[in-house]
Formats: structure tokens, sequence, C-alpha cells
């Protein structure tokens, strides 16, 4: 199952793991391996990942990003596939995403003996630039049909799915607001009335696309293998520009004075 109907999917540059994912939840359809578990190997493939950039075994940390971007993306197809969708599994995967995000730079900061403070700007950074493509992908599929699991805003704990305790979905809940709720108060104020937006062309979808998890692990993991491990933070500080040009363009393109031009 897709998260988007047919007619409304576009090329995104951050979904490259999906083919092999698809292939792997299929694999794991009979089993008795829960998405979950799913999530779990990819923190260890992120954790291997940075123990070998700590190692400066570069290529090696590069491979074990692409493949916990991969896994990434199948414990969610193994939930559409068992048809087990997951207010903690999503919970989960999103605060081991930001966590791994972290100490990846962390990382390459300490190898580079580099300013913790440019390190927490390219992290928060990286962090608001994926905010902004989860925000304009979860509006584009509620307006269309999408996968719903993911809301807007998370102002508060949604009712526990079937087979899920409300206590439990409460206190992931409680934990992924802590993550992530002031990088998604930040985009919202400066872009308030993306979800009254009607149009959103595939051509400007697969741009932010550029802003999604799997693109940037990609980007650090080129970096990585062509020794550019030195330009990762300030390249991420760099490519937050972007932010305001997206959301400049995606005001022009509903704006109407645009709207014959676009699509």
């Amino acid at each position: 199952m897709s998260k988007l109907p047919k007619e409304y999917k576009f090329l995104d540059l951050s979904d490259y793991g999906r083919p092999p994912a698809r292939w792997i939840a299929n694999a794991l359809k009979k089993t008795a391996i829960t998405p979950v578990h799913i999530t779990m190997v990819f923190i260890l493939a992120g954790t291997i990942a940075i123990a070998f950039i700590l190692n400066k075994h570069f290529w090696s940390a590069a491979i074990f990003l692409i493949i916990k971007s991969i896994l990434d993306a199948a414990d969610g197809e193994l939930a559409r596939v068992k048809q087990t969708p997951s207010y903690i599994g999503r919970y989960f995967d999103s605060v081991s995403d930001i966590i791994l995000n972290f100490f990846i730079f962390i990382t390459i900061c300490f190898i580079n003996e580099g300013s913790w403070l440019l390190m927490f700007c390219a992290f928060c950074s990286m962090q608001l630039q994926g905010t902004l493509y989860n925000y304009y992908y979860v509006i584009f599929r509620n307006k269309f049909n999408g996968d719903k699991t993911s809301r807007v805003f998370e102002h508060q704990a949604p009712t526990a799915m079937p087979g899920e305790k409300q206590r439990n979905v409460n206190q992931w809940f409680w934990m992924y607001n802590l993550c992530y709720s002031l990088f998604d108060k930040a985009i919202y104020q400066m872009d308030k009335k993306a979800e009254d937006s009607d149009h959103f062309p595939k051509w400007f979808m697969t741009a932010v696309s550029t802003f999604g998890l799997g693109f940037q692990l990609l980007i650090i993991s080129i970096m990585l293998c062509v020794g550019w491990v030195k330009y990762i933070i300030p390249f991420f500080i760099i490519y937050s520009m972007l932010i305001f040009v997206f959301i400049l363009l995606r005001k022009g393109i509903n704006s109407g004075r645009m709207r014959n031009y676009v699509d």
C-alpha cells in the first residue's frame, strides 16, 4: 500500500530505499517480525555507521547510513503490508531518527575538532529542513487521500490504534513532542497558511523532497566517501537557505499569479 494514490505520486528523491524496503516487507509479511523489530535494526545500523565515522572508516559508514535509510522505510512498509498501523511505531521511528541524527553530527564535529556551536546549528538546520518537507508532505497526503497516520499538527496524543495501550501512546507522544515540537512550531510560523493550500505541483514536491531524511543521509554518505567530511556541518547550515526559497515558491504557486505557469 502506497502513502499516496497513484495519480498523485511524485518522484520522491529521499525515498530511494522504498523498492528494497518493499521487498523486505513482503519477505517478512508472514513472519513474527514486527515493524518495531525493523526499527530496532535500523537503530543498530545507524549506530554502526556512527562508530565507523568515529574510526574514520567513511566508506563503511556510508554503506550503513544507506542501509539505515532502507530499513527506515521498511518498518513502515511492513506495517502497511501486515495492516498493523501504529502510533507507537511511528513515534519510536521518529524519536530514533532525531537521536541518531544528533549523534552523527556530534561524531562528525568530534573527528573534525570543529565548533560545537556550528555543529548544533547544523543539526537544527537539518531538522528544520526535514520538518518543512514533512509539513508539506503530510498536508499533501491528507488532501489527496493518502496515508493519514501522520498529522499536520501534533497537539495532543492520538487515540490508540487496536492492539496499542493508550498509556504507551501517550508516553511516546510526549517523547516525540519533546524532540520535534520546537521545529514544528518554527516551520509553522514561517508558513502558517500552507495547510490552506490546494496546489502542490509534483515538481515542487520533488524539489522539496531533497530535504527528506533519506536524501540528507545520502548527501552525508557521498561527502564522507569523497573526503569532504569537514564540509558536512557548514553545508547543512548553508543548505537551509533553501527553506526560504521553498516557502516563497509555495506561496507564489498558490497566490494565483503563478498558477497558470507551474503545472
